[in-house]
């Protein structure tokens, strides 16, 4: 199977003289669950902001569904984003003033046409029905987190990028939201997420881990117990299907 995102030699160095990333060459497949762990400050999210096309390398190739996207112009990087990656971030970055429905509805917005019926049942699937026209100061932190997932998945990217999407969420959000990115990966999305949290990065099928923006040796996720757990959820992910 070809990668869907691969990189050789991928390096970050600020003003020359912090490096971020130093020569990361690693390779990811198609429907696969990685998850990136590491210490503060050992390349993780400039890592997620490199495939996300947010950032540039100083050297080194990426190239994500066949392409190098380094050598991408500025509006070829937002068009990337726009049709082939789902973010989700730690800090929501949600639109304040916007309901969560409309806040879903922006990224259509961006995409193609924003359908507000797609939209409310993108929130349905991840169990926020019932607070389709709540803005985001009358949601708890789990609900904000909840519509940037249904924002992130709302245009069936190929790819869906997380930065740290549990670490500011007590137990409860935090299975809640480990449920869905189970269906999201069950519905063939391909998920990269950062975590410190090894129990959050034992569900993924692969562990990287970045020291001193160096991968070290691969460990593979001790997430045995978790491959034949079928969980009951009352939101199912629309199927991802193959284009």
């Amino acid at each position: 199977m070809e990668p869907l995102i691969l990189s050789h030699e991928l390096s970050k160095n600020y003003n020359g003289k912090v490096c971020a990333l130093d020569r990361v060459s690693l390779e990811i497949c198609p429907g696969e669950w990685v998850a990136v762990m590491g210490a503060s400050g050992s390349g993780k999210s400039t890592l997620l902001n490199m495939i996300a096309a947010l950032d540039l390398p100083t050297s080194g190739a990426l190239w994500v569904d066949g392409v190098d996207i380094v050598t991408y112009t500025e509006e070829e990087r937002v068009r990337f984003r726009r049709e082939k990656v789902g973010l989700i971030f730690q800090h929501f970055y949600l639109i304040p003033y916007l309901t969560a429905v409309e806040n879903v509805m922006l990224a259509q917005y961006f995409h193609s046409m924003p359908d507000k019926g797609e939209a409310e049942e993108a929130l349905r699937r991840v169990g926020l029905g019932e607070r389709l026209d709540s803005l985001p100061s009358e949601l708890s932190g789990g609900e904000q987190q909840r519509v940037c997932i249904a924002r992130a998945f709302i245009n069936q990217p190929k790819i869906v990028l997380a930065d740290e999407p549990t670490g500011n969420l007590d137990a409860t959000n935090e299975e809640t939201i480990m449920k869905i990115f189970h269906h999201l990966h069950r519905a063939g999305h391909t998920l990269l997420v950062v975590t410190h949290d090894p129990h959050i990065g034992q569900q993924a099928d692969r562990i990287i881990e970045l020291d001193h923006g160096r991968v070290v040796p691969v460990v593979s996720s001790q997430r045995s117990f978790l491959k034949n757990t079928n969980f009951t959820l009352s939101i199912p992910i629309k199927e991802k299907h193959p284009t």
